[in-house]
């Protein structure tokens, strides 16, 4: 498979991945072959990317971080919960839901046992999904970065937990802002920018009321929008004075944020976003942290389709932790236009006058 951007689709392209709905099943499942009408509904919904399926490229397959089924059931957690918050605004000032520590310590569970199986972790979080559906996604792709910097920091369970629950609902405050402002394609006003400042906030009294949720998760919520000199939000704290979860999650929350297409946006390529990231060491972030976080993520994810400075066209088919800027390509489009008759594939580490020129 590849992963192709929608303007590049052709009807007859099979889906070699699902696109996945708000509550994270499924839109148009493996294998449905797109007609014009799918593809024009799927840019109305936001998506800007799919995997389609390739006789040259059948035998790449992006291993995800976390199984399907873990992030369906993830996804599915926060759906209801955030949901349920809507609906119901009563529960503001008092427990959000019953057990609802307990849910999530659940969820997360499962996304921490996928994580711990893996004897090494490049992260690929390339899953599709429609606009609407972004912040419950969002949320899960956060847990498991912030799950991934924790592991490697060498956090106990209990630590892993708390940090976990909290990235999981760390933008639950969202709920209280209207969605014309969450999907609003232009500059939000001075006063709209407060109004949805507010979330973290809204966010950290909503869970810290939750009698079976720590007040370390909570701050997740609250903090997670400071900034390591100060100028953040909501109370402008710098350095040590902002929890490390809450900086933790910070990081995970901007990468991932930066990485996912938005209303006002195209989205980035995790190269970019990485150094943009870097950029903002020991300003916006700890760069100790920002190092730690980076040395886990697939700057060229497999079934990523690239162009070389040479011209030609391929997909990556694997990464070197070691060199993750310069992963294994399989050329399909020569540096003229035409395809190759016969795949064949370069390793960049090797190839030092070859290197990923952009991102198709």
């Amino acid at each position: 498979m590849r992963r192709v951007q929608i303007r590049l689709v052709k009807a007859g392209d099979r889906l070699a991945k699902p696109v996945l709905r708000e509550n994270g099943h499924v839109l148009l499942g493996l294998g449905v072959e797109l007609n014009d009408r799918f593809i024009e509904r799927l840019r109305d919904l936001g998506v800007d990317s799919v995997y389609i399926e390739e006789k040259n490229t059948e035998d790449i397959i992006p291993e995800e971080v976390i199984r399907e089924e873990t992030r369906k059931q993830a996804v599915d957690s926060v759906y209801k919960a955030m949901n349920s918050i809507i609906e119901n605004p009563a529960t503001k000032g008092r427990a959000v839901a019953p057990e609802l520590g307990r849910t999530f310590r659940h969820v997360f569970g499962q996304i921490l046992q996928d994580l711990m199986g893996r004897q090494e972790i490049l992260v690929n979080l390339e899953s599709i999904h429609t606009s609407d559906a972004y912040l419950f996604q969002h949320s899960v792709n956060v847990a498991v970065l912030a799950g991934i910097i924790g592991l490697a920091k060498g956090y106990n369970r209990n630590q892993l937990e708390d940090l976990g629950i909290g990235a999981l609902l760390f933008d639950v405050g969202m709920t209280q802002v209207p969605q014309e402002l969450l999907k609003k394609k232009t500059a939000l006003s001075k006063e709209e920018m407060k109004f949805v400042q507010k979330h973290t906030v809204e966010g950290f009294n909503l869970l810290r009321h939750q009698y079976d949720l720590s007040l370390l998760s909570a701050h997740c919520a609250l903090q997670h929008h400071e900034r390591y000199d100060g100028t953040g939000y909501p109370r402008g704290l710098k350095k040590d004075e902002i929890h490390e979860y809450a900086q933790i999650v910070a990081i995970a929350d901007v990468y991932d944020a930066l990485t996912s297409p938005r209303p006002h946006r195209p989205r980035y390529t995790p190269s970019e976003a990485i150094e943009y990231l870097f950029a903002a060491g020991n300003s916006y972030f700890d760069v100790d942290l920002i190092r730690l976080f980076c040395k886990h993520i697939s700057i060229y994810p497999v079934a990523t389709t690239v162009q070389l400075n040479s011209g030609q066209i391929g997909v990556v088919v694997s990464n070197n932790s070691l060199a993750v800027h310069r992963p294994t390509v399989r050329i399909i489009t020569e540096a003229d236009g035409t395809s190759v008759k016969e795949p064949y594939e370069i390793d960049l580490k090797d190839s030092l006058h070859l290197m990923i020129a952009k991102v198709l």
